[in-house]
């Protein structure tokens, strides 16, 4: 019986250090990335992992998923499988043989975490109109420069595969048709 820590951060520059500090895991699992979908490799690596018997510990149920369906889901998923899922910082264990008030308080829990979140993306949304108007918000800077352009033309006209090249570049073949 394994004691399995998964932890998630939105982005790369993000601490993970506070997530499950102080607790002893046997294997971490870590993603480095948005919690919009259940599609993250660290949390379906964990999900394969994790055995009868193990305990996953999260740091809090928004770390997990941010919709309520997604975290009903991945619970449940877990749970059937035999293994307890632990939040830390909201002091819930679920294991499959959960009680009504424990089921609620998950409900209600995930959908506090899904509605901060609409909000939050709510009044982002509002700042960036205020900024366009004000004349403030440029928008997302530009990844791909004029030297980054002119190199996927001519790469492309040197006869160099475009999925070799949108490899290379780190960028998906889209983009590189977009800008050739």
């Amino acid at each position: 019986m394994a004691t399995v820590g998964y932890i998630r951060v939105s982005s790369l520059t993000q601490n993970i250090e506070r997530q499950l500090e102080g607790i002893e895991l046997d294997e971490i699992f870590t993603d480095k990335l948005s919690g919009k979908d259940t599609e993250r490799p660290a949390l379906q690596e964990m999900i394969k992992f994790v055995r009868k018997g193990d305990t996953v510990m999260v740091h809090s149920m928004d770390r997990l998923a941010r919709n309520l369906a997604d975290l009903q889901n991945l619970v449940e998923q877990l749970t059937n499988k035999g293994v307890s899922v632990t939040f830390v910082k909201n002091s819930l264990t679920f294991t499959g043989e959960d009680d009504p008030m424990k089921k609620l308080m998950l409900q209600i829990m995930g959908a506090v975490a899904e509605f901060e979140r609409s909000i939050i993306k709510e009044r982002q949304k509002e700042g960036v109109q205020i900024a366009k108007a004000k004349g403030l918000y440029k928008g997302r800077k530009q990844e791909m420069t004029p030297e980054r352009i002119a190199e996927i033309k001519n790469r492309i006209e040197a006869g160099e595969p475009k999925a070799q090249i949108a490899k290379d570049l780190k960028i998906s073949r889209d983009t590189l048709y977009r800008y050739k």
